[in-house]
């Protein structure tokens, strides 16, 4: 298991790799927070919430869950758990990247994901 600090690290790390450019608009930054999070949508509570892309009056923001973080991929190596961080990481600047662009797309590779969860659980 990863601590919080090592997890902020990583993440810390990686926001440092990279480029400048795709941070633009993003006024509230980057948010490690302690708890998990549950998708509203889980059938069994199997079903978490990494990270979030957030757009609010005090400005666009992405929060990472390091309690959903640590419960989904705590136990891999570290150079798997880096991995799995950045691709959080990732998808999660590519929703605020595509929202400045005015695309849906990964959204709707969300919502169709949702939808194979909801199927596999038969709802």
């Amino acid at each position: 298991m990863y601590s919080f600090e090592e997890c902020g690290e990583m993440l810390d790390e990686i926001a440092d790799s990279v480029p400048y450019e795709l941070y633009r608009e993003l006024s509230g930054g980057l948010r490690l927070v302690p708890q998990s999070k549950l998708h509203p949508k889980a059938v069994d509570n199997d079903l978490y919430i990494l990270g979030e892309y957030h757009r609010s009056s005090i400005g666009k923001y992405i929060i990472f869950y390091y309690g959903s973080i640590v419960r989904i991929y705590g136990r891999l190596p570290r150079e798997q758990f880096y991995e799995k961080l950045r691709k959080i990481f990732a998808h999660e600047l590519r929703h605020h990247n595509e929202y400045l662009a005015g695309s849906d797309d990964l959204i709707l590779y969300d919502n169709r994901h949702i939808g194979d969860y909801l199927i596999r659980k038969g709802k």
